[in-house]
């Protein structure tokens, strides 16, 4: 069993990390089985969250107003990461949500991971369901907060733990951490009528820019545009 590792999850304002935006990050540095540190941070998106993630995450629109814009969380999280291997459930949604975030600020994110999905698909063909919640309950793992970043984390360590004992004797290769890969899709960038919209906006609410002109894409912009017309 890896004793030493980073195991993490994060909230998202939809399912395409190219189109969406992470609102929460939660994880957990564990050393020799011992949680060490916590990374437990809000992000202000820069779009309205919709009634369907409010329901589903309790985050709202007022829970964030006051977070810190992406790239410094994305930063911190980075940071926190360092070399370790990440653990998660379905890894690769959260993985890809993070790469795609950090590469819009040019930064890497390369990292080995071990899936608790994959390995549940694997060791419990028979459940019908193999979502955390339903892993959980088979285990009577205590998850607090459901869909909230860090408890999800932390009941998705507490899974890894709990299969390793298990099933790792018998399926080594199936806990040994892997390359994740993800394929970024090409981002269009802003068009000039988007950003002669914005700058209009911009001068006739008086308001400071929370964004990078230059490297806003398509989709960013007109988020920031909906927001600015509706607000």
């Amino acid at each position: 069993m890896l004793r030493s590792y980073i195991a993490f999850d994060i909230e998202t304002t939809g399912l395409d990390p190219m189109e969406n935006e992470i609102i929460e990050i939660g994880a957990l540095k564990v050393r020799e089985g011992r949680v060490a540190e916590r990374f437990i941070e809000f992000l202000r998106p820069l779009s309205p969250i919709s009634p369907v993630i409010t329901s589903l995450t309790g985050i709202t629109d007022e829970m964030v107003a006051d977070a810190r814009e992406r790239s410094h969380v994305v930063s911190d999280f980075l940071d926190f990461c360092g070399d370790d291997v990440l653990i998660g459930h379905n890894v690769i949604f959260d993985y890809s949500f993070v790469k795609c975030s950090a590469a819009k600020d040019g930064l890497s994110f390369e990292k080995m991971g071990i899936d608790t999905l994959k390995i549940a698909k694997k060791v419990h063909a028979d459940l019908e369901s193999k979502s955390l919640g339903t892993l959980c309950e088979h285990y009577h793992i205590e998850n607090k907060s459901a869909h909230r970043a860090y408890h999800d984390a932390l009941a998705t360590a507490k899974l890894y733990q709990t299969l390793a004992h298990y099933f790792e004797q018998n399926e080594p290769k199936l806990f040994k951490p892997v390359q994740l890969t993800y394929k970024m899709r090409k981002p269009q960038s802003a068009t000039p009528k988007q950003l002669a919209l914005l700058e209009s906006l911009v001068r006739r609410r008086g308001i400071r820019p929370e964004w990078n002109t230059k490297a806003l894409t398509r989709s960013e912009a007109s988020r920031i545009i909906d927001r600015l017309l509706k607000g």
